[in-house]
This record gives structure tokens, C-alpha cells and sequence, in this order.
């Protein structure tokens, strides 16, 4: 039995005019992983990443934590993570004020929940965005590659938050609002574990953050 290990990318730039560009602590963070991954003396046999540029920067401070990685990634765009930005204007047109107090941190995650849910519900068609069940189709397409092309091997995916989730609720057939509680609280870099088979998917881990869990690195934890 082989194992796949969904990584969310390291910190992003919130709040910024370019949000798809990992910040100082989301390189340190993805090249930690790497180390503690060299550590362990863990190897991969195949490599998946979505196009954004925080899933290329964050594999590659992954790479340079391991000492290097032998399987060139395979880039696809069913990785990539759905788009906030179009989904929030959705359902309020009007531009919101940037998120930079905690107040309005937690109003611009409700009503990112409010327009997944809206997205999946199919009440709503964000600009520039495919459907739901396209998005999710997606995911479900590179799992699928993965039980049966790399059963009973190591396999790394990096990606985001969404795709992540996506996979976690196809495997455990969670409801709609599971999967947007489960999107809403993974952190960075966190490792979520599937072990494969050439028949099935099944969750081992979610969320975790082992490489992070010292005193050194505590203060690392970031969600956005």
C-alpha cells in the first residue's frame, strides 16, 4: 500500500494586490517540511502540482528542505484552487474593504463560505469560473490518476485549500458544508495523508503540522 501526501501551500500574500506569492514565513515553512520529510529519509516516486506560483514556490522550498527530488512534477490545472476573488463578487458586487483588522477577516471568510456554499449549490455561476461539479470532477480525475498509476508508491501533491478539501469529502462523501468547514481550517503547508490502492483512497491524515511541532517552530502556524 502507497501513501499520497496533499500538501496545502505554504503562507500566501492575504490581503495583497498579488495573494498568489508565498510570503518569507511560507518559504520557511515549506522548506521545514522538506527537511523533516530528509530527516525521516522519505522519497517520492511522483510529483503533482497545480499552476499557481505558490504551489511551484512552495515545492520547490519542499525540494531544497529534502537535498533535492529526483521526479519532475506533473503541473495540472485540476489543482489549482478556485478563485476568491470571483466568488466574493458573486454575491456583493460592491468592492469590500481590505481584511486588515480582525473583524474583517472573519466578514471576509463568511462570506467566502456563504458563496462556496452558493458555488456548490449551483445558485450561483462566478465570472471566469468553471462549474462546481467541473472543479470537483477535476480533483476527483487526478486521484483516480494517481490509485492507478502509483498504487503502492510515495506519491507528493501541492496544492491549495479547495482541491484539498475537495479530495478529503470525495473520499469520506462528506456533505457540501463539511467540506467547507473542513476548506476553512486547513493550514499551511499541512500534510493530509491518503494511503492508495490500486481499489481505494483512504484517509490516514488531515491537517497536520508534525513538522512544526517544536518549540522553535510553533509560532510558524499559519492558516492564509
Amino acid at each position: 500500500m502507497g501513501t499520497l501526501y496533499l500538501v496545502r501551500h505554504g503562507q500566501a500574500s492575504f490581503g495583497a494586490d498579488d495573494y498568489d506569492q508565498l510570503s518569507e514565513r511560507g518559504k520557511a515553512q515549506s522548506q521545514r517540511l522538506g527537511a523533516y520529510w530528509r530527516e525521516r529519509d522519505l522519497r517520492f516516486d511522483a510529483v503533482y502540482t497545480g499552476t499557481l506560483r505558490r504551489h511551484a514556490q512552495t515545492l520547490a522550498g519542499i525540494t531544497e528542505g529534502l537535498g533535492g527530488l529526483a521526479p519532475a512534477p506533473q503541473v495540472l490545472a485540476g489543482l489549482d484552487e478556485y478563485d476568491s476573488g470571483a466568488l466574493l463578487r458573486a454575491i456583493h458586487p460592491a468592492p469590500l474593504p481590505r481584511p486588515d483588522t480582525p473583524e474583517l477577516y472573519r466578514h471576509h471568510f463568511r462570506l467566502l463560505c456563504d458563496a462556496l456554499a452558493q458555488w456548490m449549490a449551483g445558485t450561483i455561476s462566478p465570472e471566469g469560473m468553471p462549474s462546481w461539479d467541473a472543479f470537483s470532477a477535476g480533483v476527483r480525475q487526478v486521484l483516480e490518476r494517481v490509485r492507478h498509476e502509483h498504487a503502492d508508491r510515495n506519491v507528493l501533491l501541492v496544492s491549495s485549500g479547495g482541491p484539498i478539501s475537495t479530495a478529503v469529502g470525495h473520499v469520506l462523501g462528506t456533505s457540501p458544508e463539511v467540506t467547507i468547514a473542513l476548506n476553512m481550517r486547513i493550514r499551511n503547508s499541512a500534510v493530509t495523508e491518503f494511503s492508495t490502492s490500486p481499489k481505494r483512497l483512504m484517509l490516514q491524515t488531515f491537517n497536520t503540522l508534525n513538522h512544526l511541532d517544536s518549540a522553535e517552530h510553533r509560532d510558524w502556524v499559519t492558516h492564509a
